[in-house]
């Protein structure tokens, strides 16, 4: 995983951020605890008849050419049924709502409001037969983080159930291919807002060469660059806990190890949080989250990757170090 850049201040920033954040949803849950509003989902009926009407006009005029005229599909993922049920549940009404006002319509010049955006939401959720009420849903987060998806079970067929392939390449190489480049990526947002133009080379500047990272930012948008970088962190996290993936120097990978599993499932939730930071198009919050990104990379690095030898400091590129890797220490 990618060695951390050298933001010590922003870093600490973050931490500072965090801790508050922290504190601060302890005591929410305490308040919550004691004030005892009971939970409610999108089954018990949060919006009205008329505000998804006003949504489906919406939805006609700027998500109907991506998501299908009754929401099945088409250039854009279905916004009904279990492939859309299965990556929201348990998950608060808000997370939608920010992401269709913060993202929506993908690469268009419109902004939606925060008012059109829970009017398509009540849409959806009218398409999707959950029931209306008498009380418009509010376009307002603390109302909305207070109501969820209901939990559904994730259905899966006998074909894919079990089915695990030898993996082709070493952990170094995985983390050189995947892991390195998409953390860095990510990393970048703490000098970057990926919200900004691009810059435009000068005229007759010489090239440098053909860069991958440019051919990707001009087909895809900045944002999208970090939001599919914490995607990759989050489902390719898993094949470091492949059976019989082994570490360059040959050794097999301790993916049975606790810590091993540990550190990979923290990866997992991290990267989760991070693509959630970058939902809200917002330099500051995701560059924040990268001190906890920078942290899951440490914590495995120190404990499988770095080399500890009486009177030196650790050298991940020295390769005489290789041979203790993947070694819990």
């Amino acid at each position: 995983m990618s060695a951390r850049p050298n933001t010590v201040g922003h870093h600490a920033r973050g931490r500072s951020l965090a801790r508050a954040l922290v504190i601060g949803t302890l005591l929410v849950t305490a308040s919550a605890s004691t004030g005892a509003q009971a939970p409610r989902t999108v089954q018990d009926g949060v919006f009205t008849n008329a505000q998804a009407a006003r949504g489906q006009a919406i939805y006609r005029e700027q998500c109907s050419s991506c998501h299908g005229n009754a929401l099945e599909g088409a250039q854009a993922p279905p916004l009904v049924a279990d492939v859309f049920l299965s990556r929201r549940q348990g998950q608060p009404l808000s997370e939608l709502a920010n992401k269709i006002r913060n993202t929506m319509p993908a690469g268009g010049s419109v902004k939606l409001t925060a008012q059109q955006s829970v009017d398509l939401v009540a849409h959806i959720l009218k398409t999707g037969g959950y029931p209306a009420s008498a009380t418009e849903l509010a376009a307002d987060d603390a109302a909305l983080g207070r109501i969820a998806w209901p939990r559904v079970p994730v259905a899966t067929t006998a074909a894919t159930t079990g089915r695990v392939f030898p993996p082709l390449g070493n952990m170094a190489q995985l983390m050189r291919g995947i892991f390195f480049p998409n953390s860095n990526l990510i990393f970048t947002v703490q000098t970057h807002d990926p919200g900004a133009p691009p810059e435009k080379p000068a005229a007759g500047a010489p090239s440098g060469g053909f860069s991958w990272v440019d051919w990707g930012a001009g087909i895809y948008g900045g944002w999208e660059l970090i939001d599919n970088a914490a995607i990759a962190l989050a489902d390719a996290s898993p094949l470091m806990l492949t059976p019989g993936i082994r570490c360059e120097n040959g050794r097999l990978a301790p993916v049975t190890d606790a810590d091993w599993i540990k550190f990979t499932e923290q990866m997992i939730a991290v990267a989760r949080k991070t693509y959630q930071a970058s939902q809200t198009r917002n330099q500051e919050t995701v560059s924040d989250a990268t001190g906890d990104l920078s942290d899951a990379c440490a914590n495995c690095h120190q404990a499988y990757r770095e080399t500890r030898r009486p009177g030196r400091v650790p050298d991940p590129n020295d390769p005489s170090g290789k041979a203790g890797r993947c070694m819990p220490r």
